[in-house]
């Protein structure tokens, strides 16, 4: 288990992270969401002792990770691929990890294998492409048979086949028990790889809950009609106390009935519908929704007369106007 209590991180007189007190729990695998500038590298950072807190703390199965003895052999982590050396072979990259954490070499052609480049281990990292850096960065992560594996955009630079396999992977580890903590921007893939979300904004927690409950809580759920038999349709509706919406495609929507009720209704008097259909939204919009006040970065139109946004200091996860450098939050490799 992950516990941040209070965790907060200051840059001068930027807030990164304010007072974030949440639980990422063994046996599930935990989506951590929020707008660029949200304060997750920083957070994720920290709980790797990347980084100190200004105050509170962050534990590791009940300790701070300097604690950890062997840390690799509690949490594998992937937060920047490119990180490795690259005038190393994949397979020496792995093996110097191996030996700082008392970790035998078996395991490093294990995993290598695991991640699909048991073929290129003797190859150095420099000339690998994003998607085998990535693929390398999840073999670091997973060299110690952890209990606890932390990843920031994971499927980064893979291919649909890699995409699918880090998701089955995520979720094979996390019914194993372990303790799954990944965050990315894909709100398509994560939709289809977290049971929990920890969502933040300006370094603040916003929801810690459910998937299912998220995505109800944030958004809307109705259900649409459609009929060549419309007026009767709305008349029926409208005799029944429903209130329906008109759309600009023909149909009706519905909010707070179920469409088993209206179907029957429907029947009841004849009508024929050509749709009914229960609609919620996805993740995304609910993210849209739930985030709204939290963004720092909005993107304007060049004919709405809208200025560039201006090049300033670097504080935390926020924006830099210095070559080469970029936010800690954005997609790597874009």
């Amino acid at each position: 288990m992950i516990e941040l209590d209070g965790l907060t991180k200051r840059f001068g007189n930027k807030v990164a992270v304010d007072d974030l007190s949440c639980r990422v729990r063994p046996g599930m695998v935990t989506g951590f969401l929020g707008p660029n500038g949200a304060g997750k590298s920083t957070t994720m950072r920290m709980m790797l002792d990347l980084d100190n807190p200004t105050s509170g703390s962050v534990r590791i199965d009940g300790k701070h990770y300097r604690e950890l003895r062997e840390p690799l052999k509690h949490i594998g982590a992937l937060l920047e691929a490119k990180a490795m050396h690259g005038g190393r072979s994949a397979y020496n990259n792995l093996l110097c990890l191996a030996q700082s954490n008392r970790i035998p070499a078996s395991r490093v052609s294990h995993v290598l294998d695991m991640v699909g480049l048991g073929a290129v281990a003797k190859k150095k990292s420099k000339g690998f492409s994003l998607g085998m850096g990535q693929r390398l960065g999840i073999a670091a992560a997973l060299l110690g048979d952890p209990e606890i594996l932390m990843f920031d955009e994971p499927v980064n630079g893979l291919d649909p086949e890699g995409i699918h396999w880090i998701r089955n992977l995520m979720k094979a580890l996390a019914a194993e028990g372990r303790t799954i903590f990944v965050s990315s921007h894909l709100m398509s893939e994560m939709a289809l790889t977290a049971d929990h979300l920890i969502v933040i904004g300006q370094g603040r927690l916003l929801a810690d809950t459910s998937m299912a409950d998220f995505i109800h809580e944030n958004s809307r759920s109705f259900v649409r009609m459609r009929s060549p038999q419309q007026e009767r349709l709305r008349d029926v509706l409208h005799g029944a106390g429903i209130v329906a919406a008109e759309t600009g495609d023909g149909a009706l929507e519905i909010d707070g009935a179920a469409p088993e009720a209206l179907g029957e209704l429907a029947a009841g008097h004849g009508i024929v519908l050509h749709e009914l259909s229960s609609q919620r939204a996805s993740l995304e919009e609910a993210f849209m929704q739930m985030t709204a006040g939290a963004v720092e970065y909005h993107a304007h139109s060049e004919r709405e007369g809208a200025q560039p946004p201006p090049v300033g200091p670097h504080w935390g996860d926020r924006w830099t106007g210095q070559a080469g450098a970029g936010s800690g939050d954005g997609p790597k490799g874009a």
